[in-house]
């Protein structure tokens, strides 16, 4: 896996709601209903720890399943939320970006 570094939108609003993480976005109101393992990846976004550790020290910790498996799930995870703009991508560490500002859990 490449390097790549998460880190959620200022344009969205997320909450857990029975135990459910929802997260719209401001832009379109498109609404995303997060199962567990999606929603320790979009707490884990903090824009300075990249993809590979999440997945190796939080997902493949938590839940049975194999690093493989976990990465490819991450990653296709991972691209369709930035295509609508609900994480932000980048190749470095993103300085600055203030994850928690928008989470009402």
């Amino acid at each position: 896996m490449n390097a790549s570094y998460i880190a959620r939108s200022g344009a969205v609003a997320s909450r857990i709601l029975d135990g459910e993480m929802v997260i719209m976005s401001a832009v379109d109101s498109t609404l995303f209903s997060l199962n567990e393992v999606a929603t320790v990846v979009w707490q884990a976004a903090d824009g300075c720890t990249p993809l590979s550790e999440i997945v190796t020290l939080r997902i493949c910790a938590q839940f049975d399943v194999s690093p493989n498996e976990a990465r490819a799930d991450a990653e296709a995870f991972v691209e369709e939320l930035a295509r609508h703009g609900i994480l932000l991508v980048s190749d470095r560490p993103m300085v600055g970006v203030s994850p928690h500002a928008s989470e009402n859990s």
